[in-house]
């Protein structure tokens, strides 16, 4: 008796001491991250200065290219330690200058990211509202390095202005900020379906693969359950994926179609949305929100569908592969033409909305 009285105060004392250390641990690494911050940001704004001093030179005539070659070696033979400052980078660093000077906004963003995630960015758009994107997205999401160069593989920003989240009426009234969470795809490539798969091929592939797929949906998104058990007066009932978010405070339920949107699909959805705010939603949570998501839709349906639908909900296609970017690249420079004012330039449209 006396032993299992001791060995329970051991237990309790190790309890105790693993909630202190976690709280030790846990200031450790908060104060790594805020140094690794600060050093990033001091980086940046290292290169930011040195991309100026090289474009006023070069640009006064006081210098030429070849200087900025003689100015690589000078560091190399002086600051033998130092790297990251060879000819290419030097004039990297004055492109970096030269595209987002005078632009105090935009400017304020680029010290919250890595130097890489920033020449990713600088290299691969080709707008500035492009560039703001995903200078935005990247922080909001914290995307890894890989993560952003995916995302500039599936088109993010050609999708997002080509086709803008469309929601219920009943969404904009009780989640104005939902427009600004979803999207009107999403790109699942790394489930790796084949062309003829079934929707217990795409469950079970969106379930294995949790993480990437949160990704995909946002930060905020976090996993509840899969086949998700609704019980509604003697039957029961399974929701495919339920979700919760954290920005907008509610519920999301997700429904899975290998097909064509019908507007019938709504029906099934805005049954699982009142069992689970009647019986699952807690006092201080937002009513649900759905999401339907169908291999493809024809958007006046969609359109027709939503726009008396008392329940807030939102249609969304999946894709199994990258989109084309050249072709969606293409079609935007098309659509900022027939956009753009007379007296504006295509290439420089208004600042986008929304995500932005």
């Amino acid at each position: 008796m006396k032993k299992n009285i001791t060995t329970r105060k051991r237990s309790d004392s190790l309890q105790t001491f693993d909630f202190a250390f976690g709280e030790i641990v846990d200031l450790i690494q908060t104060a790594r991250q805020q140094a690794y911050q600060a050093v990033n940001a001091e980086l940046v704004n290292l290169y930011w200065q040195v991309g100026e001093y090289i474009s006023r030179k070069l640009a006064s005539a006081e210098w030429g290219d070849r200087v900025v070659d003689e100015l690589a070696r000078y560091l190399a033979k002086t600051q033998p330690g130092l790297k990251g400052f060879t000819r290419p980078n030097l004039f990297r660093m004055r492109q970096f200058y030269d595209t987002y000077a005078g632009d105090e906004i935009v400017s304020a963003l680029l010290r919250q990211l890595p130097w890489t995630h920033n020449l990713i960015i600088l290299s691969q758009s080709k707008r500035h509202e492009e560039r703001e994107f995903y200078l935005r997205m990247a922080i909001q999401e914290r995307w890894s390095k890989r993560e952003l160069e995916r995302q500039f593989k599936a088109a993010l920003f050609e999708r997002m202005v080509m086709n803008p989240t469309k929601v219920s009426p009943v969404v904009r009234q009780i989640h104005p900020a939902a427009v600004d969470v979803f999207k009107d795809s999403y790109v699942v490539e790394f489930l790796q379906l084949p062309a003829e798969h079934d929707e217990a091929d795409l469950h079970r592939g969106l379930v294995n693969r949790l993480r990437e797929f949160l990704i995909e949906l946002g930060r905020d998104f976090c996993f509840v359950g899969s086949e998700y058990p609704l019980q509604v007066g003697g039957r029961d009932f399974a929701l495919d994926l339920l979700f919760f978010h954290r920005g907008l405070n509610c519920l999301v339920a997700i429904e899975l179609k290998v097909d064509r949107f019908e507007p019938e699909h709504l029906g099934k959805l805005n049954f699982y949305l009142e069992a689970l705010d009647r019986d699952h939603r807690k006092p201080h949570e937002n009513p649900a929100i759905g999401l339907l998501l169908c291999a493809t839709k024809d958007e006046e349906v969609v359109e027709y569908a939503l726009s008396r639908s008392l329940s807030p909900a939102l249609i969304a296609e999946y894709q199994t592969q990258l989109p084309e970017k050249k072709l969606l690249a293409a079609k935007l420079h098309e659509f900022y033409s027939l956009n753009a004012p007379e007296n504006q330039n295509p290439e420089k449209p208004k600042r986008m909305r929304g995500k932005l």
